[in-house]
């Protein structure tokens, strides 16, 4: 066994960077109390894969992380989302010690013994009292079906690959 933590976090994006806050402020220390594991080079969520052309200032609205706003002065409307928001995440990681670890690739979760959950990843297993699975769609998105989709000749795209409008 590597590592031994009450709590695995996997994923780094909002919903990993809120639930680590929060184990933080119930007096869980990163390292030993939890682990943030995510699978993306660096910090942004699927903010850091969105297109160039999607400027901060067209996206619909983006939700402070818990105990630190997103201000103007960081948020440029002409600088691009993926910039914006990845540089947002990598200062709240910063600010909270989270110690996020990556790139890390979690291949299970199994039962492990007396209750605990063995999280095995590329960078070894954890085990665990308690997981937070916040991996979110990006690397695995929703394609729905519709009437004629397998015989429709044209490009078919899904967002999470989108070029941009070029």
């Amino acid at each position: 066994m590597n590592n031994s933590v009450d709590v695995v976090v996997i994923g780094a994006g909002q919903a990993g960077l809120s639930g680590a806050h929060h184990l933080r402020r119930a007096g869980y220390e990163p390292g030993t109390g939890f682990v943030v594991l995510d699978h993306a080079p660096a910090p942004g969520g699927a903010w850091q894969f969105r297109w160039p052309s999607l400027t901060y200032g067209k996206v619909h609205g983006m939700y402070d992380l818990p105990g630190m706003r997103l201000t103007s002065d960081d948020a440029d409307p002409e600088r691009p989302s993926s910039e914006v928001i990845p540089a947002y995440f990598a200062r709240y990681e910063r600010a909270f010690d989270l110690r996020v670890v990556r790139p890390v690739h979690v291949d299970a979760v199994r039962d492990g013994d007396d209750g605990r959950l063995l999280v095995e990843t590329s960078a070894g297993t954890w085990s665990a009292r308690a997981l937070i699975n916040a991996t979110g769609t990006w690397d695995r998105p929703f394609w729905p079906r519709y009437p004629g989709q397998e015989t429709f000749r044209g490009r078919q795209l899904h967002t999470a690959q989108y070029p941009g409008p070029e």
